[in-house]
C-alpha cells in the first residue's frame, strides 16, 4: 500500500520547512509514503526551501509551475504525477498537523473509501478564535455550505472545504477536474458523492491562521464561488 501526500506551495518561506519536516516524520505500518510538493510560481524563496528538503531524502517529487495558476492547478498537478493508491491533500502553512494522517488512513477500510478530516462537528468556538469576526464567519460560512453539499448530493457532511481529503487515486484518475482556485474543494466533493463514494468524516483540530500571517482563502468571495461551483456540478459535469 502506498499513500501520497500532495503538498500546494504558493509563498510559504515562512512555513514550508516546517510542514515538509513534519510530513517527513508520518509513518504508517505498511504503507509506503510520497511526498508530492508542487510550487504554484511562488516568487520567495519558497521553491529553494523545498529542493532543500528534498534533498534529505528519497520520498520526494517536486514539481514547480513557472506562473502562479490557484491552489486548484496545483492539486491537480500533484495528482497527475502522484503514484500512491491513496491521496491526501497537506496544507503548508501549518493549519493542519500532519500527526492526524495516520488516523485518517487507519479508517481507510477498502479502495472504496473516501475520509475527511472535519474541523466543524462541533459548535462555534466563541471564547477562542471564532471570538474574532473574520474566524466566526469562516466557520458559519463553511457550516453552511457543507449543509447546502449534504441537501444537494444526498449525505451528511460538515467540513465540505477541509484540507484533508483522504481518496484513492483511482477515484480520480478518470475526472474532469477544471478548478484551478479554492474551488477544487467543492468540485472534488461534488464528483467523488456523484460517484457513489461514501465520505467517511473523522474530527480534527486545526491552527488556523489569520490574512495577516498570510492567509489566502476570502470567506466570502471564495464562499461565493463555492456555492455556486457545489451547484454547477450537481447538473453536469
Amino acid at each position: 500500500m502506498k499513500l501520497s501526500i500532495i503538498i500546494p506551495v504558493y509563498c510559504e518561506e515562512k512555513t514550508v520547512l516546517k510542514i515538509l519536516e513534519k510530513v517527513m516524520l508520518v509513518k504508517i505500518k505498511n504503507v509506503e509514503i510520497e511526498i508530492v510538493v508542487v510550487d504554484d510560481g511562488s516568487t520567495d524563496s519558497t521553491w529553494k526551501l523545498v529542493l532543500r528538503s528534498a534533498a534529505k531524502g528519497s520520498k520526494f517529487k517536486t514539481i514547480k509551475h513557472e506562473k502562479n495558476q490557484g491552489k486548484g492547478a496545483a492539486v491537480r498537478t500533484g495528482i497527475k504525477n502522484a503514484t500512491g493508491d491513496y491521496i491526501i491533500i497537506q496544507d503548508a502553512d501549518l493549519e493542519y498537523d500532519p500527526k492526524y494522517i495516520p488516523t485518517l488512513f487507519n479508517y481507510v477500510k477498502s479502495k472504496n473509501e473516501v475520509v475527511y478530516g472535519t474541523r466543524l462537528a462541533r459548535m462555534p468556538h466563541l471564547k477562542k478564535e471564532e471570538r474574532r469576526f473574520q474566524f466566526l464567519a469562516h466557520y458559519l460560512g463553511n457550516r453552511f455550505l457543507s449543509f447546502v453539499t449534504s441537501v444537494l448530493y444526498g449525505q451528511w457532511i460538515t467540513d465540505m472545504e477541509t484540507c484533508y481529503k483522504l481518496f484513492p487515486r483511482n477515484a480520480v484518475l478518470t475526472m474532469n477536474l477544471r478548478s484551478k482556485g479554492f474551488d477544487f474543494e467543492p468540485e472534488i466533493t461534488s464528483k467523488l458523492l456523484k460517484k457513489g463514494f461514501r465520505i467517511k468524516e473523522i474530527p480534527i483540530t486545526a491552527n488556523p491562521r489569520g490574512y495577516d500571517e498570510g492567509k489566502k482563502l476570502n470567506t466570502f468571495r471564495d464562499g461565493f464561488i463555492a456555492l455556486v461551483t457545489l451547484l454547477k456540478y450537481r447538473f453536469s459535469d
